[in-house]
């Protein structure tokens, strides 16, 4: 079984957020990490419902804030439907993710987590105005 480390990042390389997720075989696509990923990302909201939601997209009716998102009440997320909001985030290059020095093209790529177990996360944010 393999760990792998999802890193946030900013456009120009700053670190923003990380963390790892074991137990997973050692070959998977790029769509089921994205999952993982999400999947995780709200377990952790959920087992403490806020008004603040720290993860790589943004849920239903929330607003954008710093490094997250801004529920309008407390309440426990669905982490299905936002892998599903993720995957078209993806498509449409909402974020790109990074393995090693090259950028994955597609969701449906394997990726050998025994010899590169890092993904890199840099969002992308759309310019006011333009």
């Amino acid at each position: 079984m393999a760990t792998v480390k999802f890193r946030d990042e900013t456009a120009t390389g700053r670190a923003i957020a990380a963390f790892e997720v074991g137990g997973l075989p050692g070959r998977v696509t790029v769509r089921e990490l994205v999952r993982v990923r999400v999947r995780e990302e709200v377990a952790r909201h959920n087992a403490q419902p806020g008004v603040r939601y720290h993860g790589l997209v943004r849920p239903t009716d929330a607003e954008v804030e710093l490094n997250g998102y801004w529920l309008s009440a407390s309440r426990r997320l669905d982490w299905e439907e936002q892998a599903d909001v993720a995957e078209r985030a993806f498509a449409s290059n909402g974020f790109f993710v990074l393995l090693g020095d090259r950028q994955v093209e597609s969701l449906d790529e394997v990726v050998d987590l025994d010899a590169d177990p890092v993904l890199v996360f840099i969002k992308l944010v759309q310019l006011v105005g333009g």
